[in-house]
Order: structure tokens, then sequence, then C-alpha cells
């Protein structure tokens, strides 16, 4: 068997298919569709997720009025491709 060229994308398959797993399991009961999930269960859900997805945040560092500066950091979730 040849050995894989590109182990960073292997891996990176690998966490997405994980998170998506995870995202589909919080939409399922979310929508009723399970009755319930364990807090010990949520809890490690969230965690993981939070180490795989980004959090939609947004800083913004203004300086004071004599010597402004203003920077904006943002984060958008974008598919994997782009």
């Amino acid at each position: 068997m040849a050995a894989r060229l590109n182990l960073r994308q292997q891996d990176q398959t690998r966490s997405a298919i994980q998170t998506s797993q995870l995202v589909n399991r919080l939409q399922q009961y979310a929508l009723g569709e399970i009755p319930e999930i364990e807090a010990g269960r949520l809890r490690a859900i969230e965690i993981l997720l939070r180490k795989t997805l980004p959090d939609l945040s947004a800083v913004t560092l203004s300086g004071d009025a004599d010597n402004p500066i203003v920077t904006r950091i943002e984060r958008h979730i974008v598919r994997p491709s782009d």
C-alpha cells in the first residue's frame, strides 16, 4: 500500500466528519428527534465544538481621543475549501 502524501488533509477530513456528527446530534436534540442528552455528554460536545468551530465573536479596540487607534477583528465561518 502506498504511503499517504498529505497526512494533514486526512486529519482535517477526519476532524470535519467528527464535528459534523456532533452538530447533527445537537440538531436532533434541538428538533426533538432524540429525547435528551445527558449533562456530561452535552458538556463534552460543547468543549469539542469549541476546539473545532470558531465562535462568531467580534472584538473592537479603540484608542484615546487625541490618538485614536481603531482595530476591528471579525471571525467568520467559511467553507474549508475557501
